[in-house]
């Protein structure tokens, strides 16, 4: 592709219709086309914010205090999984964001070139449900409680507040999610900035883990590596959402570094100093965010608070945004305005994921930890497939055209593409999962081995992929 010549000359190519450019008060029509050259705008750098602002928020920093409190970790060696588990989903972060401005796709509709149409729905539907319920509620939950200990106002009032809110700007859409992380990153970064300094001068690098915290060890180091990764990859099925208004002669290099390096920044800081917070005691899990802000002076607590429900607020809206743009790649059609049917279901998104984060607003620290430890399941072996299939397209490179076609074509069969994800899911689950409601037959046999769910699912995806491709009735027809 390239910037004198648009997709819409290429046969049966979905173009977003309507007008829209870069106007924030606006609401994005139309769902997942192609974005005509005429409505691309923007640069690689806003890329930087947008993705380090959503993890500016309280799950961020109670990832990094499960490795300690959970598991059994040490500062330091809590400090060395987080690096290591995020280093890797911001990688993989960065090399999906950079494709954005070439193809002007959501990434869920660049998913169909190895999953084909019907396939892509395995992997649609379940980051549609992940990003647009999961995270939703997990992020939702921790803004309001965040805003019950500011306000005192009941816990209920104090989750629609900021379900309306995060709903809102995922219905206007991608201009105003950028806008909205890139005016929220200054004032999260400064506050939070603060919050770290204090809590990182109080704490005592040196602790061994507290009493009764868990295992510790190996098996525990590569769970927090593991959750660490899950956490930054998380954002990896939204990653070209953002970036697909980009214009097409953007540098993919710059794009990806800018992503990733959002991803990382995020990440890192605010879960190591989570990590930090539980040595200094306190009921790290049955009060997370109590325990957490207990330990700031009165002012800057309240401010902590506050931007932990600004951060929330971001982040669910890019949950809600690219939970809605994935139902929408699915295929499954709504009886709804065909220019309203991404806005409208990000509403109805937000009103299921009310419901469910309702329900946890009373066991906060165990649903975070059920979610957070789980989330890289999926999302290992869907990255296998995808990477694998971007190494072979760049070894034998096919026409800008061909691929188009694949992502818009009903009639584009993979079915490669979701038989490697699905067994690669159940059989790296089945083996190594180990987590409180299930512990697949390895750490069963070997407690201290550890959960490497991800990197066996990612790994046994790719092969997959790789042998079944060339397999009759599974061979891609595009």
């Amino acid at each position: 592709m390239t910037e004198t010549r648009e997709p819409r000359d290429v046969a049966g190519i979905v173009v977003r219709e309507g007008e829209y450019g870069d106007r924030v008060a606006a609401v994005e029509p139309g769902g997942a086309g192609f974005i005509p050259l005429d409505q691309r705008h923007g640069r690689p750098r806003k890329l930087f914010w947008t993705w380090a602002s959503p993890n500016l928020e309280f799950a961020t920093i109670f990832l990094g205090v499960l490795a300690v409190a959970a598991f059994g970790l040490t500062f330091w060696q809590a400090t060395a999984a987080i690096v290591a588990g995020t280093a890797l989903g911001s990688v993989t972060h960065g090399v999906l964001s950079a494709r954005g401005p070439r193809y002007g796709v959501p990434e869920m509709v660049l998913g169909r070139v190895p999953f084909g149409h019907r396939g892509n729905a395995l992997p649609s539907t379940i980051n549609s449900i992940a990003g647009g319920v999961g995270w939703f509620a997990v992020n939702s939950v921790s803004g309001s409680l965040a805003l019950n200990t500011l306000t005192g106002l009941p816990k209920p009032l104090c989750l629609a507040v900021v379900v309306a809110l995060q709903a809102g700007v995922a219905f206007f859409g991608h201009n105003l999610v950028h806008t909205y992380e890139r005016y929220a990153f200054p004032v999260l970064a400064v506050v939070f900035a603060v919050a770290s300094v204090i809590i990182l001068a109080k704490a005592d690098f040196g602790a061994p883990a507290p009493a009764g915290s868990g295992p510790g060890g190996v098996g525990a180091f590569l769970i927090v590596v593991g959750a660490s990764f899950g956490y930054a990859a998380g954002w990896n099925p939204y990653a070209a959402d953002y970036t697909r208004y980009l214009p097409p002669g953007t540098s993919p290099r710059a794009a990806g570094l800018s992503a990733g390096l959002g991803i990382f920044a995020g990440c890192t800081v605010l879960q190591i100093v989570g990590a930090a917070s539980v040595t200094l005691g306190g009921k790290a899990l049955a009060d997370p965010t109590g325990a957490f802000t207990g330990h700031l002076p009165s002012l800057v607590a309240n401010l902590t608070l506050l931007v932990i429900t600004i951060g929330a607020i971001g982040a669910n809206a890019i949950n809600i945004y690219s939970g809605s743009m994935s139902f929408v790649a699915t295929g499954i059609r709504l009886p709804l305005p065909v220019g309203l049917q991404r806005a409208l279901v990000a509403l109805g998104f937000g009103a299921v994921g009310l419901v469910v984060a309702y329900f946890g607003l009373d066991d906060a620290g165990h649903d975070y930890e059920a979610f957070l430890l789980v989330i890289a399941y999926w999302i290992g072996p869907w990255l296998g497939v995808v990477l694998a299939d971007m190494l072979l397209r760049r070894r034998s490179p096919a026409p800008d055209e061909a691929l188009e076609r694949m992502m818009f074509d009903t009639r584009h069969r993979s079915w490669a593409g979701p038989a490697a994800m699905a067994a690669a899911m159940v059989i790296s689950v089945w083996l190594f999962s180990n987590q409180e409601k299930y512990v697949g037959m390895v750490p069963d046999a070997h407690p201290s081995f550890g959960d490497i769910t991800f990197a066996a699912g990612f790994v046994l995806a790719a092969v997959l992929y790789l042998v079944l491709r060339k397999v009759p009735g599974f061979r891609a027809n595009g």
